[in-house]
């Protein structure tokens, strides 16, 4: 496997997860076992009415991210805060409530390092601390994949973006040092990781992923928007497969925040197992394909400045 097939997997692998899960969104597992049986093919309709192999904001924005680092060769966040905010302004069909609202303070004036901070400090605990920050991050760890310094502050920055919350920022600092630990032929990256972030990050959040895979429970698993039940369920996905499908095809067959577990599952088994382990049939029918290969591949291939 080369060097760009698994940076390649990661951004294949979040959209196919995504799009994977769309059409279920929201519902419980029994509903899509009843549905589908087990799905496993990228269907249309359902959730959002949308066509086979459709993204929704977990991808747009993990594009948006791409974009900004390819085309700047640099981490600019105010960059990466215009594009998100350019993207609000289409209308998206599906967008967080959390992200929506730092958008939108963004948009009146507010600083790209205040607004999701902003945000978080009016939100009553329970609804500040949403998976929507670790579902694009993505991106940021090919970027970075040789600098974890560098990648930890952009993470942190970047999540603060909309997801301001500590428990986000490090959900992403996690889910990044993983992702680039495969990139860097670590087969076993979680342990580095954990201990990079030891002491830093939330108690919670390092505790919740320590169990992985384990020390926990998988029937305890949860499906929610909760960025530790997230960054749990995907790890536990991701790591405890035999294949990028298998792992994929688990995490949206839970329920629930389905297009978002799947995209969190998705870069984590694409870094593990390459872009060339996902299915053909899925490929076939992803939407902004070819954009997902050319951005992943100059961002494993181009130097990124990290300065801020």
């Amino acid at each position: 496997m080369d060097s760009v097939d698994p940076a390649t997997g990661v951004l294949l692998g979040l959209a196919c997860g995504d799009a994977l899960g769309r059409p279920v969104e929201f519902r419980s597992a029994r509903q899509i076992t009843e549905q589908h049986d087990t799905l496993t093919d990228m269907v249309g309709h359902g959730t959002h009415g949308k066509p086979a192999g459709t993204i929704t904001d977990d991808t747009d924005l993990a594009l948006c991210i791409a974009r900004s680092l390819a085309e700047q060769a640099s981490f600019d966040g105010e960059d990466i805060a215009d594009r998100f905010a350019a993207w609000y302004d289409e209308g998206p069909f599906d967008v967080g409530l959390m992200t929506a609202d730092a958008i939108s303070e963004y948009q009146t004036g507010t600083s790209w390092r205040d607004a999701g901070r902003e945000v978080w400090q009016r939100r009553a605990e329970g609804s500040n601390a949403g998976n929507g920050s670790i579902m694009r991050c993505a991106p940021h760890a090919i970027a970075f994949a040789d600098d974890p310094d560098s990648l930890e502050r952009v993470s942190k920055q970047s999540s603060a973006i909309t997801h301001y919350d500590p428990r986000c920022q490090y959900g992403c600092v996690l889910l990044n040092h993983i992702i680039a630990g495969y990139l860097n032929g670590n087969d076993e990256p979680l342990t580095d990781a954990i201990e990079r972030v030891e002491g830093e990050a939330p108690d919670e959040l390092v505790e919740t992923i320590r169990l992985v895979p384990d020390l926990v429970d998988e029937g305890q698993l949860q499906n929610t928007g909760y960025v530790i039940h997230t960054l749990q369920t995907s790890l536990y996905d991701a790591l405890t497969a035999d294949t990028a499908e298998e792992a994929i095809v688990a995490s949206v067959n839970r329920g629930g925040d389905t297009d978002t577990l799947g995209a969190v599952t998705g870069a984590l088994a694409g870094a593990r197992f390459g872009a060339d382990a996902l299915p053909d049939r899925w490929l076939e029918t992803l939407e902004y394909r070819d954009d997902l290969q050319l951005l992943a591949q100059a961002l494993a291939t181009t130097d990124v400045d990290a300065t801020v």
